[in-house]
């Protein structure tokens, strides 16, 4: 009678790996994984402050733009030409007519106006993007904004400090046949957006040449 076989040893197991779960995983990726719900309150904080911190940065730029026009206004009145006037009286009506019937004096006046405009709103659009280099859309709607109340500054006030607007007036107060300044006029109407659109194309040139550009998208190599 032979004794019963004892039975094998079972397999050596390999100790069973932690379970691992995909936060652990991508935490040892060097990735981290926020708590349920925080990436979106994070994001919804992000997005409040940061619109609420362009429209005060557009605000200031509207503003500071806008008065920019004083000194435009005061360079019109400076380098703008002047339109010879002449006055005339037969007994007791007076009469004004330009001494000078062919000049182009008043076609000088709404190009040094346009030229100026030109140069303010390449100016203001480089300082504007000097000082943020991000942009965004209320930055440049405030820039042409701030640009055309400017313009609309700058030619009242050039009309208000120029020469005398009633001609007849001042033609009595210079007597007969003296020559005096016509009052500035701004003939071309278009001449009050030259500003904003230099403005515009500025920025956006700047922006497109050296503005910040978007990091490319990470791609994340198989694992082996």
């Amino acid at each position: 009678m032979t004794a019963p076989l004892t039975p094998p040893p079972p397999p050596h197991r390999r100790p069973s790996q932690p379970f691992r779960s995909s936060e652990h995983s991508e935490a040892a990726q060097g990735r981290q994984v926020p708590p349920d719900g925080a990436g979106a309150v994070t994001a919804h904080d992000q997005d409040g402050p940061g619109l609420k911190a362009e429209i005060r940065e557009a605000v200031v730029v509207l503003v500071a733009v806008a008065l920019g026009g004083v000194l435009l206004g005061l360079l019109w009145l400076w380098l703008a030409p002047r339109v010879p006037m002449v006055g005339d009286v037969s007994g007791n009506l007076w009469a004004v007519y330009p001494k000078d019937i062919e000049g182009e004096q008043a076609i000088g006046i709404d190009g040094t106006f346009t030229l100026l405009g030109l140069a303010f709103g390449a100016v203001s659009a480089v300082v504007v993007f000097l000082v943020r280099r991000r942009g965004g859309v209320p930055l440049v709607v405030a820039l042409c904004a701030g640009g055309l109340l400017g313009s609309l500054l700058a030619w009242r006030l050039g009309v208000t400090l120029g020469p005398e607007r009633d001609l007849i007036a001042h033609a009595k107060a210079v007597g007969k046949g003296v020559t005096f300044p016509a009052p500035l006029k701004l003939g071309a109407p278009g001449a009050l957006l030259a500003w904003p659109l230099a403005a515009l194309v500025a920025h956006l040139g700047m922006t497109a040449l050296f503005g910040p550009r978007d990091p490319e998208p990470y791609e994340e190599t198989p694992a082996p």
